[in-house]
């Protein structure tokens, strides 16, 4: 089969379009044709050698690697003891995350039966490639975090928050992955949302739901926003604590990406903040599957790329502003 490979740490230019053995499965397994992949952030990490990572807590890598975790496709065959799907399902998922064995650029994959669930039908293969990683991380973050692992980042397991009618939600980086689904699982829980992003998303974002909308590259959302019941920063970075303001006595901090806050300035504050490692869940794909089909989710998709072109599908993700989610097709 086809896979895409890469053999040392570096830009785009270190994936290669090789040729492998199709993957054996073990128990508990099922054999997927992928029929499209989605891209996410720790893909562009692994590649570049996770140097995005302390140093403390990055594993070593052995090369060749095969990068990507979401896919969406059809099961070609299952081991003896997996009940739950036959030949010719149609599934999506994200697999063994966290951890760097998905292979998912590949036209064919080993997959853990648990880390799948049916494809919703109302969508194709490559909205179903795109949603896993980024849908369970806000899933995770907003409505059921679904184990107690605490997290690698703050040694604590994430309490959500209950987003209840006439609470009111900020999502910075709205536009993206993780932010156009927190965007759309809050309104589904009946928050409003303010949504902040750069002015080309605005009517994406306002299509999804979104209640107010502020355009970072002409105002500062801190100047602006006021007594937010819960912020999800999908940006993060050195500046992450400029939206600390905007939230409310007994607000929560809810930061996506590596950021830091002073511990006493969010005491004095009375604001929480809390993280997770997104992890595997077929089971709660599954019930995201249902808001799928019944029309209260749906994926925005920024581009898509043949499996051959995942070089210029990386180059664009590294150019950000990505509306979206960004795919490659297997099978056309």
């Amino acid at each position: 089969m086809k896979a895409i490979q890469f053999h040392q740490a570096g830009g785009p230019e270190v994936l290669r379009y090789d040729e492998v053995p199709v993957p054996e499965i073990g128990p508990g397994e099922v054999l997927v044709r992928v029929y499209a992949a989605g891209i996410n952030p720790p893909d562009w990490y692994l590649r570049e050698g996770l140097k995005v990572m302390p140093a403390e807590m990055r594993p070593a890598l052995e090369y060749p690697l095969t990068p990507g975790t979401d896919m969406s496709g059809v099961v070609e065959a299952v081991a003896a003891d997996v009940t739950e799907f036959a030949a010719g399902d149609e599934v999506f998922g994200m697999l063994r995350f966290p951890g760097f064995d998905g292979r998912t650029y590949a036209e064919y994959v080993a997959a853990p039966a648990s880390d799948l669930a049916r494809k919703p039908a109302g969508i194709d293969h490559v909205q179903a490639a795109g949603a896993p990683m980024a849908v369970l991380t806000a899933w995770q973050y907003l409505v059921d975090l679904g184990h107690d692992v605490p997290s690698p980042f703050t040694g604590q397991v994430h309490q959500s928050v209950p987003i209840t009618p006439g609470m009111t939600l900020l999502v910075n980086g709205a536009a993206g992955g993780v932010g156009h689904f927190a965007v759309q699982l809050a309104k589904w829980k009946g928050a409003r949302v303010i949504a902040v992003a750069s002015g080309r998303h605005e009517q994406f974002l306002r299509k999804l739901g979104a209640d107010e909308f502020i355009d970072y590259t002409t105002t500062r959302a801190a100047d602006v926003a006021g007594d937010v019941d819960l912020v999800i920063d999908t940006v993060g970075g050195p500046d992450s604590s400029r939206f600390l303001t905007v939230l409310k006595h007994g607000g929560t901090m809810l930061p996506v990406f590596f950021a830091h806050y002073d511990p006493d300035e969010t005491a004095r504050l009375g604001i929480s903040v809390s993280n997770i490692q997104v992890r595997s869940s077929g089971s709660q794909l599954a019930e995201i599957g249902r808001l799928f089909d019944e029309g209260k989710l749906q994926v925005g998709v920024d581009s898509t790329y043949p499996l051959s072109e995942a070089r210029t599908a990386h180059t664009r993700a590294a150019q950000g502003h990505i509306q979206g989610k960004i795919v490659l097709t297997v099978v056309s």
